[in-house]
């Protein structure tokens, strides 16, 4: 899992592996700020994301879910 801090937001972001073929799906999870520096705020809970695509490697996968985090926050800090 790799993971990312950007501005007040930290993403971990993996490919896993799909079960029954051999292809890979992208999982997301976004931490937004928290008061307590002990407690992790997830905004975006993980999960699987653009589940309609199945990637041929989990380098693929992991470049998908990172764009989609990009996204997500960027559309947030817009709003706010």
């Amino acid at each position: 899992m790799q993971t990312e801090i950007v501005g007040d937001y930290e993403i971990e972001y993996s490919g896993v592996h799909l079960p029954n073929c051999e292809s890979w799906g992208a999982w997301l999870t976004v931490y937004g700020p928290s008061h307590n520096p002990m407690h992790r705020n997830p905004i975006f809970p993980g999960q699987r994301v653009s589940p309609e695509s199945r990637f041929d490697d989990e380098q693929a996968a992991e470049q998908e879910a990172k764009k989609i985090a990009h996204a997500l926050i960027e559309g947030r800090v817009k709003k706010n």
